[in-house]
């Protein structure tokens, strides 16, 4: 199926770039070659916008991304939770669904971390595309954020948005709402956690 290849291209498209990086792009660059869709060619022109920076430099942008705005966080449910108690439940639902489904993340993170939802919905096609449905506002807010930051990486967030049934105009609304209003900002308690390991934890912290 052309959905499930696309998302586990875009799961590793999204990931940190560690030193496998250079052999994880080609053989995911040739995967996209192979699919001819505009979907396939959005992820494709990632590829080709990347393909030449170093994966020091890469990762470097790779922070300044992810890791210091809390309106490009890779956290699903950040977008509709925030910091609240609501979040845990959240994070609690879906590790729940991975093991019903038995899947589980071994890289220790959260398991609304968005590469991690896109490899579960490219080995559980049905429950995984369910769980990208449902924070399709968090997906199209994440993408905004990225085209307004003018990261490559919109064009792989965009590609996943488009593998999604639609239109959903609530789903946009819903974006729009947050986009407005930021998320939620409640302090629980939670405990800090640094979204890629070791890597450097300055700026804001979801």
């Amino acid at each position: 199926m052309i959905r499930p290849a696309l998302h586990q291209a875009a799961s590793l498209l999204l990931g940190y770039p560690d030193a496998q990086w250079p052999g994880r792009l080609r053989i995911v660059r040739h995967a996209l070659g192979q699919l001819p869709t505009a979907d396939a060619e959005l992820m494709l022109r990632f590829c080709d916008s990347v393909a030449q920076v170093a994966p020091m430099e890469l990762g470097a942008r790779y922070v300044a991304t992810f890791d210091r705005s809390r309106r490009r966080a890779l956290h699903l449910t950040y977008y509709t939770d925030g910091d609240t108690r609501r979040r845990g439940a959240s994070l609690a639902r879906l590790k729940a669904l991975f093991r019903e489904h038995g899947w589980e993340q071994s890289d220790g993170e959260l398991p609304d971390f968005l590469p991690g939802v896109l490899e579960f919905a490219a080995r559980c096609p049905e429950p995984g595309l369910a769980v990208l449905v449902e924070h399709r506002a968090a997906l199209e807010l994440l993408g905004h954020a990225l085209e307004k930051f003018a990261s490559p990486h919109a064009d792989v967030v965009r590609a996943v948005c488009r593998t999604l049934p639609g239109p959903a105009p609530a789903d946009h609304a819903a974006a729009l709402r947050l986009a407005r209003n930021g998320p939620p900002t409640e302090t629980v308690g939670l405990a800090p956690f640094s979204p890629h390991g070791s890597r450097p934890t300055e700026g804001a912290r979801r």
